[in-house]
C-alpha cells in the first residue's frame, strides 16, 4: 500500500496498469500454447514477469482494485490475434506493445519494471525475428509485387486516361499492364532468388579439409590457410589445423577448438526464400495488386469518375500494405501506409502529367 491517500486519478490509472499487465500475460499465455521446446519456455517467462508487475499494481491499489477493467484496445486486438492465430503478427504487435511501455517516465512504476519492459522487447524481437526470416524471402516478393502492380498499373490507367484516349483502350492497357507485369515479376524474382540462393551455396563450407587433411603434410600445409580464410584469427587457425591433423585433441577451449565441420545450410537458406514461392508469389501479388485500377473501368465506368475511384482504391490498398510492413517490422503501421501511398500516388501524378503533355501534342 502507498503511504498517502491515492488520488482518483492515480487509482484509474493504476487500475488501467493493471488491466493491461493481465492482458499481456494471457498473451504470452496463449502463445505458449502453440509453441514447444525453448519458444514456449522463453514466452511463459515473459507471462510469469507480467505477473510480477501485476502484483505491484495490486499492492498499490489494495482495496481500490475494484472491479476488473478492460485492458486497452491495443492489447484487447493482440490477445484476440493470439487466441486465434499466434503468428508472427501478433509477435511484432507485441513487440511495439513492449517497446510504448509508460513505466519509464512514471513514477509509481519501480525502475526494475521499465527495465523489464525494455528487456521484454529484446525478447519477443528476438522471437519475431525467427519467424520474419521464415517468411522474409516469400513475404518480401508478395509485398514488392502487390505495390509495384498497384503503382505501375494505375500509373498505366492514367497516363492513357490523360492523353485522351477512350476508356476502352484504357481497360486494354491496363489489362495488357497487368499480364505483362505479373510475368516479368514472376520470371525476374524466380531468377533473382535463385541466383542468390546458388550464391550462396558457392560460398558455404565445404568437408574437404577433413578428407583432404590426413594426407598433407605436418609441418608444411595449407589447411591453415583455408581457416584463415573463414575468418578466423592465425591463433585459432593454426590451434585448429594442428587439431584435424592429428596433432592432439583438445576441447577444453571451445573458441579455438570447434566442433566438427557440420555446417548445416541455413534452412534451406529460409531469409531468402525459394524461388518457385518467390515467383508465384510476385505474379499472383502483382496480379491482384494490378487489377484494383481497372476494377471501375472492368464495371463500366468511364472518364473522370472511375479515375477518381481507382485512385481511392489504389490508396486503400497502398495504405493497408504498408501497413502491414509496419506490423511487421514493429514500426508504425500509419507512418508505413502514409509513405506507400505518397510513394504510389507521387508516381501516379507524375505519368498522368505526362500523359497530358503527350496528349496536347498528339492533338
Amino acid at each position: 500500500m502507498p503511504d498517502r491517500t491515492p488520488t482518483r486519478t492515480e487509482i484509474n490509472r493504476w487500475r488501467q496498469y493493471l488491466a493491461d499487465e493481465r492482458a499481456e500475460a494471457a498473451v504470452y499465455r496463449d502463445l505458449a500454447r502453440r509453441r514447444d521446446g525453448e519458444e514456449r519456455e522463453i514466452l511463459l517467462a515473459l507471462a510469469e514477469a507480467e505477473g510480477r508487475h501485476e502484483q505491484h499494481w495490486l499492492d498499490l491499489l489494495g482495496s481500490d482494485v475494484g472491479r476488473p477493467r478492460s485492458a486497452s484496445f491495443r492489447n484487447r486486438a493482440v490477445g484476440l490475434l493470439a487466441r486465434r492465430f499466434g503468428s508472427v503478427f501478433v509477435l511484432a504487435l507485441a513487440q511495439r506493445a513492449e517497446s510504448r511501455s509508460p513505466y519509464g517516465n512514471d513514477a509509481d512504476a519501480t525502475a526494475r519494471m521499465a527495465a523489464d519492459e525494455q528487456i521484454h522487447e529484446e525478447v519477443v524481437r528476438g522471437l519475431a525475428t525467427r519467424g520474419r526470416n521464415r517468411l522474409s524471402g516469400t513475404f518480401r516478393a508478395a509485398v514488392f509485387g502487390a505495390n509495384d502492380g498497384l503503382v505501375s498499373n494505375l500509373s498505366l490507367v492514367m497516363g492513357m486516361a490523360a492523353s485522351g484516349v477512350s476508356s476502352q483502350v484504357v481497360l486494354l492497357s491496363g489489362v495488357s499492364g497487368l499480364l505483362a507485369g505479373a510475368l516479368s515479376m514472376g520470371a525476374g524474382e524466380f531468377v533473382s532468388v535463385r541466383s542468390q540462393r546458388e550464391l550462396l551455396s558457392a560460398t558455404r563450407p565445404t568437408q574437404v579439409t577433413l578428407q583432404a587433411a590426413e594426407s598433407l603434410d605436418i609441418e608444411e600445409n595449407e589447411l591453415v590457410l583455408v581457416y584463415l580464410a573463414r575468418g578466423m584469427s592465425r591463433d585459432a587457425a593454426e590451434h585448429r589445423a594442428a587439431e584435424r591433423l592429428g596433432k592432439f585433441s583438445c576441447d577444453c577451449d571451445p573458441s579455438l577448438s570447434l566442433q566438427p565441420e557440420n555446417f548445416r545450410e541455413e534452412a534451406e537458406h529460409e531469409t531468402v526464400g525459394t524461388a518457385w514461392g518467390a515467383a508465384l508469389s510476385s505474379f499472383c501479388f502483382f496480379a491482384s495488386g494490378a487489377i484494383v485500377p481497372i476494377l471501375p473501368f472492368l464495371f463500366g465506368m468511364a472518364g473522370g469518375p472511375a479515375l477518381v475511384l481507382a485512385c481511392v482504391l489504389v490508396g486503400v490498398a497502398l495504405i493497408a500494405t504498408g501497413a502491414v510492413v509496419g506490423l511487421l517490422s514493429g514500426t508504425s503501421p500509419l507512418s508505413r501506409g502514409l509513405r506507400q501511398l505518397a510513394i504510389g500516388f507521387g508516381a501516379a501524378a507524375a505519368t498522368y502529367l505526362l500523359g497530358l503533355a503527350f496528349g496536347a501534342v498528339l492533338v
